[in-house]
């Protein structure tokens, strides 16, 4: 047996924001993957995928059947035949690796469920943001459900606020263009909950809280709309002005050792570094307008191109 493949996410702009009705905007990443399978003689990996399953299955079965019921027997017998979660996404990187097992769950075992061939209203999509974020809470304690969704269907999702989702168009790569998204990897695993923990304590700080809404959300905003319209000049002056806010109030999320090469960015900019989910390690975000030369700067670093402009 093998399910079909669901695919990783990446939040482009609205990390830690989101939490307090900043915009957003998350595209899928085909580059890396995941789908349910059994195998006929399990690695150590499938496993302990299963493991993970078994414990998984028990905690959907406590979820309100009003919200979302899944067909259990099914669910536990195949469990029980050896299947698990087949992934090539990196797990704590901030590329939706929980996000897209919830998917795939949902989409094999969930009964009446929202597909994506519907007229997906705005109701609809809350619905299964709501279901969503109730499945993968099973993972980080606390969950936006957007990675799930954003796997699910496959497209590019904007947060308006919490309340207020769409499914989106991004404007087209350009093959050949010379600006580019990029991921650099930081060459540690980062852990989701630490990182909120730490966010929701600066939280009661009266100064953190005024940053976050008259520097971190406007400049978030900015960077989406920006994006949307293509507007490329305004994009990366918006993108400088995250990125230092990211340096200057967001450094616990930040790897120490990426601290110097984050300002030599702003210094020189030749590219912006930003946080990729919730930081801490994983996957770190750039974007510049000189692929070629951002290129040149990090090549001591593991980078993949995610979006040429």
């Amino acid at each position: 047996m093998k399910g079909p493949l669901f695919y990783s996410k990446i939040l482009l702009f609205g990390e830690y924001g989101i939490i307090k009705d900043s915009k957003g905007l998350s595209i899928p990443y085909s580059f890396y993957n995941g789908a349910l399978k059994v195998a006929e003689t399990p690695t150590a990996a499938a496993t302990a995928s299963n493991e993970s399953l078994k414990r998984f299955a028990e905690y959907l079965e406590t979820i309100n059947p009003e919200l979302v019921v899944f067909n259990m027997p099914s669910l536990k017998a195949d469990v029980a035949a050896g299947m698990y979660f087949d992934s090539s996404i990196p797990q704590g990187y901030g590329v939706g690796s929980s996000g897209a097992l919830v998917a795939a769950i949902y989409d094999k075992y969930a009964e009446n469920k929202i597909t994506v061939l519907e007229n997906l209203t705005r109701e609809k999509l809350l619905q299964l943001k709501a279901i969503f974020s109730k499945m993968e809470s099973f993972f980080h304690g606390k969950s936006s459900g957007l990675d799930p969704l954003n796997s699910y269907l496959s497209i590019p999702i904007l947060i308006n606020s919490q309340d207020n989702i769409e499914a989106t168009g991004i404007p087209s790569q350009k093959a050949n263009g010379k600006g580019a998204v990029f991921l650099l990897d930081s060459g540690v695993v980062g852990e989701t909950a630490p990182m909120v923990h730490i966010f929701m304590e600066n939280m009661k700080q009266e100064g953190f809280r005024n940053m976050l809404k008259n520097q971190f959300i406007k400049h978030t905003d900015a960077c989406v709309d920006d994006f949307l319209k293509g507007d490329i000049k305004s994009l990366f002056k918006n993108t400088k002005q995250l990125s230092k806010v990211v340096l200057n109030h967001f450094k616990p999320m930040i790897p120490a050792q990426f601290h110097e090469l984050w300002k030599k960015g702003l210094e020189t900019n030749e590219y912006y570094l930003k946080l990729c989910g919730s930081g801490g390690g994983g996957y770190i975000l750039g974007f510049t307008q000189d692929i070629e030369q951002a290129k040149k700067s990090l090549a001591d670093y593991k980078l993949e191109v995610v979006y040429n402009f």
